[in-house]
């Protein structure tokens, strides 16, 4: 595996494998690697001949009052696991590297990133935004691997990519979950032994709510509340959002096409996200 820190050299070695006919495939990642990462290297081994994974935990999509400075940095040990999953290179740009202007790119990302996550976490897409255009731009990958996990954002990326005419294709991962359900996080090592057993709750919560929409799809409004309710008599502090919205663009769920049912809840300062097909 080789190593990167600087855009120029990266670049160097990307333009000797696109001149042997070379498909590269690019993961993003802020570090802290699970297995839910390394599904998504997987997945990009599968249908690229070179892969390329980044490590850069991005400023720009924390808030002030978030754990941006609290985030896990364990660069050795994330690059470690992906040697043992031979990926061809990984890069580990500054936050000089990826930011060399002051000015931050203003996108337009539509209403796709104002709801939901856009409405709890405003900040949270124009900062990723801003850094995988940034990335998109270093590495300029045919495919780049995204998890399902964070639904809203594949969309939100997804969107940005079609707007902006990059030719990067988007590759939607899925979710890989531990033996319990619950969905692999990097945030999911705040939680101690007995929020893990509340937090496994969510899934099935969201499982169960999907299966009641779909048998009685005119009382959705109803079975959401039901379920919120539910998650916090069982140890959740709050429940930020439960929504039910089209697959393809999250638009209002029109009955009978496909939909996806999003949730972002706490345990106590510990907030966690996932997301069913409906």
């Amino acid at each position: 595996m080789e190593y990167f820190t600087e855009k120029s050299a990266l670049q160097f070695k990307l333009n000797e494998w696109r001149k042997d006919g070379y498909q590269i495939a690019f993961v993003p990642t802020m570090g802290a690697l699970h297995n839910g990462h390394l599904s998504l290297v997987k997945h990009a081994q599968s249908i690229a001949d070179k892969v390329v994974v980044s490590i850069f935990v991005n400023p720009k999509q924390f808030a002030p009052h978030e754990d941006f400075s609290a985030y896990p940095r364990i660069e050795q040990e994330d690059c470690q696991q992906l040697a043992a999953q031979f990926v061809d290179a990984v890069y580990l740009p500054s936050e000089n590297q990826m930011y060399p202007d002051t000015k931050p790119t203003v996108i337009d990302l539509g209403p796709i990133a104002e709801m939901l996550e856009g409405v709890h976490r405003p900040h949270f897409f124009p900062g990723v935004a801003n850094v995988v255009l940034r990335l998109f731009d270093h590495v300029q990958p045919d495919m780049a691997i995204f998890g399902e996990k964070d639904y809203q954002q594949l969309c939100v990326i997804s969107s940005l990519v079609k707007k902006q005419k990059i030719t990067t294709r988007i590759i939607p991962s899925p979710t890989i979950r531990d033996a319990y359900g619950l969905a692999l996080s990097s945030r999911n090592r705040y939680l101690s032994l007995e929020q893990t057993s509340v937090a496994r709750l969510l899934n099935q919560v969201l499982f169960s709510t999907a299966k009641n929409i779909l048998n009685a799809p005119n009382t959705t409004s109803t079975i959401i509340n039901q379920s919120i309710q539910r998650l916090l008599k069982s140890g959740f502090s709050s429940v930020e959002y439960l929504a039910l919205k089209r697959a393809d663009d999250l638009s209002d769920y029109v009955v009978g096409e496909p939909g996806r049912l999003l949730i972002a809840a706490k345990i106590e300062t510990t907030r966690l996200i996932d997301n069913v097909p409906v």
